[in-house]
Parts: structure tokens; sequence; C-alpha cells
């Protein structure tokens, strides 16, 4: 039986792993105390509060529409290991109410006049693109700190992550605004890194995670008898990213040109509003008027905002190829990925490439 609260031995197991990687960081001032004792800290708080998620659908007393919710997470759930093969743990079927619309915020940053990252690296995830803070007003404060060293600063906020299989993940009440294909598509992306990861390769683990995401939502919607989704969405996400990419690569080149640093910022300004006019010729032409973008494109712009786009769709229609070859056996494809995983980075990146740039079986 799966108890309400976690056990103080795995609370002691949690320190045990958490403890080590923090006193290696002591040492780099009070900074870095601060940030690695509330990475402990959340995370503590959120072992804390998850419950099994049985126990929510059963008690009469809770929310009918979380029970329901739930309820169809865990077919969902139930479908991500019998025919996706992915981790068959308690991942997912324990729930968390954390009491805020995000349980992380994220930090990104970027020079004035770069689109390369600032770099963290962590005990278990390896280095990725930003910070992370369970609390809101620490983000901000990060940020600000941030911009007064001259740097271009975006916070984002996440309402799901994994801890690649260290802990059980929950369901979080972050989730219960999405709808249950949507939940079912956050299940499947994230028990695909429980299943394998690379550390220091963001852009190798996302897309990964999330061609399983996108293949195993098809599948799912083709065992509950469901039609095809007619794409019309995912398409316009896909212009919407392109039209980012399209930015990124012409701000690369115009910031690699020995110009002056008020010319610079004059021509990044110029940039980022021809970014904004393709956009609405592209929702007004071929949209029909779809405002879904709105909101991120008029929002003030600057290189960390567009560092996320891309990291998680680079190397999908690689994947794409490599699931064809292996003729959509999910066990073969898994050892065929993490093949790919243990070459090293630049032969991993070429191997990526070439299958990018074939057909599928049948394509």
């Amino acid at each position: 039986m799966i108890r309400p609260r976690p056990s103080l031995g795995l609370l002691d197991r949690v320190l045990r792993i958490l403890f080590p990687g923090m006193l290696l960081l002591l040492f780099n001032g009070c900074t870095s105390i601060s940030y690695y004792g509330q990475l402990a800290s959340g995370q503590l708080h959120l072992l804390r509060a998850r419950e099994p998620v049985s126990s929510v659908i059963a008690d009469p007393g809770r929310d009918q529409q979380l029970r329901a919710h739930l309820a169809q997470s865990q077919k969902a759930r139930t479908f991500a290991s019998q025919r996706l093969h992915l981790p068959d743990n308690q991942s997912y079927r324990l729930y968390a109410d954390i009491g805020r619309p995000f349980v992380v915020w994220n930090v990104f940053a970027t020079p004035e006049f770069s689109l390369k990252p600032q770099n963290h690296c962590f005990p278990i995830a390896g280095c990725v693109a930003y910070r992370g803070y369970y609390s809101q007003s620490a983000a901000r404060g990060e940020a600000a700190l941030q911009r007064l060293q001259g740097m271009d600063v975006s916070i984002g906020g996440v309402e799901a992550y994994s801890t690649l299989g260290w802990f059980n993940d929950p369901i979080m009440s972050s989730m219960m605004g999405w709808g249950d294909e949507r939940l079912a598509t956050l299940i499947f992306h994230e028990l695909a890194h429980q299943r394998f990861y690379v550390k220091d390769d963001t852009e190798f683990n996302e897309s990964f995670a999330t061609f399983v995401e996108q293949e195993g939502t098809r599948q799912w919607r083709a065992f509950r008898g469901m039609p095809p989704d007619n794409g019309a969405l995912e398409q316009q996400r896909d212009q919407f990213i392109q039209l980012i990419l399209d930015a990124r690569k012409r701000l690369e080149r115009l910031y690699a040109l020995p110009l002056p640093a008020g010319q610079m910022r004059e021509r990044k300004a110029a940039e980022f509003e021809q970014l904004r006019r393709e956009y609405r010729t592209l929702r007004d032409s071929q949209w029909a008027g779809n405002k879904r973008y709105d909101a991120w494109i008029n929002t003030p712009m600057n290189n960390a905002r567009l560092l996320p786009f891309g990291l998680y769709d680079q190397w999908v229609p690689a994947f794409a190829v490599l699931f064809g070859q292996v003729d959509g056996d999910w066990v073969r494809f898994y050892a065929a990925v993490e093949k790919l995983g243990a070459l090293p980075v630049e032969e991993r990146k070429v191997a990526l490439k070439v299958l990018a740039g074939s057909k599928s079986p049948g394509g």
C-alpha cells in the first residue's frame, strides 16, 4: 500500500542524495548556499505534499471535477507503461496540491548581443540553460540581478518537471487546468525523461521526450477509438516556432558583425519588429485570425525569451525516422536511442543530422 505521506526512511534517502551535492557547493559563497537551499526545501515540500491518486479519487469529499480528471489520467498512465513501454513505477500515480499556478519559475539569461545561454550545472540533471526557483519572488530577484549585469533575461513558469526517476513524481494541482489529453501527453513526455536521459544535452533529451509525447498521443487516441488529430494547432505551433528559429538565425548573423553597441541595439530591435510583422502576417493570412500567440509576441522582446524555442523540437524528425526504422517497436526504439546517447556529443549530432535528412520507411 502506498502511504499518503513519504516515510521518514524515504525522506532520509532524499537528504542523503541532496546533502553531498550541497556540501560541495557551500564553498561557492552565500548565493550558492541560498539557491541550493531553496531547491532542497522546495523538493522536500513537494515530496511531503504527495498522496495516492487512488485515495483522492475514492474520497467523496474531494472536488468531483478533480476526481474525474485524475481518474482519466490513470488510464493514460497505465497505457504509458503497458503500450509505450515507459517506466512502471509510482510516478504520476501520486497527487500533490501545491497551492500555486507553477511548481517552479525558470530564469533564462543571455548576454545582450548573444544567443548563448548562461548555463548552470547540477549533480543530477547536468547542465541546463536556466535556473529554477520554487518562489516567483526569488526568480524575479535573480532576474533583476542579471539585468543589473547587462544580461537579457526572461522568466518562465513551469507547471511540471521530472526528477528523472530519482523520486516518484506526482501529478500536481498546477496541471489541473489542462484537458485530459494534454495531461496524458505530459505524462508520456516526463516518463520518457525517466526512460532515458543524457547529461548536458538538452536538445537531445527534449526532442526525444517530445517525440515520445507526440507518437504516444497518436497511439493513445487510436487506442480509445478517437479519430486522428487534424493537426491544425500543431501546424500553427510548428509555424510559430519556425518564425522564432528564423529570427534567431538572423540575430546570430547580426551579432557576428563588428558593429558599435548603439548600432547593434538598433538592428537588434529591428529584427524583433520583423518577427512581430511576420507573425501577424502568418496569423491573419493562414490562421483565420487565431490569436493564440498574441500575448507572447506583444511582450517586450530580448534574446533570453527565444532560448526555449527549438530545444523541444530540433531533433524530433530524427527520432521519427529512427522509430520508423525499427518498425514502430518501442523496445527496439529505446535501445537505438540509448546507442545514440552513448556516442560522443559531436558524433551524436552528426548521427541525428543524418537521420533528420533521411526519409522514414514508407515516408
